[in-house]
């Protein structure tokens, strides 16, 4: 009776974690760039009580054995990165990736960070930096006297200056892809960072081993589908009530047990 207690407990702290993931879910759904998360859950080592195979009478074996599983857990969290709707926005430093690959940001400390949100704007030295100040690396420098920005497919930077009617190329933006980009590691401000499970970067432009294509104009919205999450919460709900009932009727059952010792 104890083991249904503590199987059924595992359950809904199972359920409170998918929970507090579906909850971020929502709260990111209009965030740039990001990405939705989920949890993966597996089984606890079961309990063996008699093994498949054991000896029961001479000549004998038991088919199947008696297991007891012991509950559940949470085995990881990992980011889904499916492409989100494209959004328009009409500002020329904006940039969308249309397929695979990573914005690349300087940290203070000189680490690369990366990012799919493409929202950049002009600090005061022109230089193209996230809505944190972080430079686009490598750094696109813009003349104070462009009055025209064009950003290709390719992520091929050009302005057109006063004065003059042909557009000169200013500097390139390149992309990183991961071997596994599920691996990456969280730091906010919609930043990811290499860990020993993402692999190394693998850089290049826009268009070539794989990567995405770049779009001037447009963000790259959350993948988040509020109504799909909307049900996991019911289904996360449902499966926490029915975990507490099997709590409830385990410790009816102890109760009606200490009854028959009175």
């Amino acid at each position: 009776m104890m083991r249904a207690l503590f199987t059924a407990a595992s359950g809904m702290e199972a359920q409170q974690l998918n929970l507090d993931v579906i909850s971020n879910n929502l709260s990111n759904v209009s965030t740039t760039g990001y990405k939705q998360s989920r949890v993966d859950f597996e089984d606890i080592l079961s309990q063996i009580i008699r093994p498949p195979g054991a000896q029961v009478a001479q000549g004998v074996q038991d088919p199947t054995g008696i297991t007891v599983g012991l509950g559940v857990r949470p085995g990881a969290t990992q980011r889904v990165f499916t492409q989100g709707d494209l959004e328009r926005t009409d500002n020329p430093l904006d940039m969308a990736i249309e397929g695979a690959g990573f914005f690349q940001v300087t940290l203070p400390d000189g680490t690369i960070a990366y990012t799919r949100d493409g929202s950049f704007k002009k600090d005061s030295t022109g230089r193209l930096v996230t809505s944190n100040g972080y430079p686009l690396s490598p750094e696109i420098d813009i003349p104070q006297n462009a009055t025209s920005i064009s950003i290709g497919q390719d992520g091929t930077v050009s302005v057109i200056v006063q004065g003059t009617a042909a557009p000169q190329v200013i500097g390139q933006v390149t992309l990183a892809s991961f071997i596994n980009p599920a691996g990456l590691q969280s730091q906010g401000q919609n930043l990811l960072v290499e860990t020993g499970a993402s692999g190394p970067p693998i850089i290049g432009n826009a268009g070539t081993n794989g990567l995405g294509l770049i779009t001037q104009g447009f963000v790259e919205g959350s993948n988040v589908q509020a109504v799909n999450e909307l049900i996991k919460i019911i289904i996360a709900q449902r499966a926490f009530e029915f975990n507490s009932r099997a709590i409830t009727t385990a410790d009816n059952m102890l109760n009606v047990a200490s009854g028959l010792v009175r």
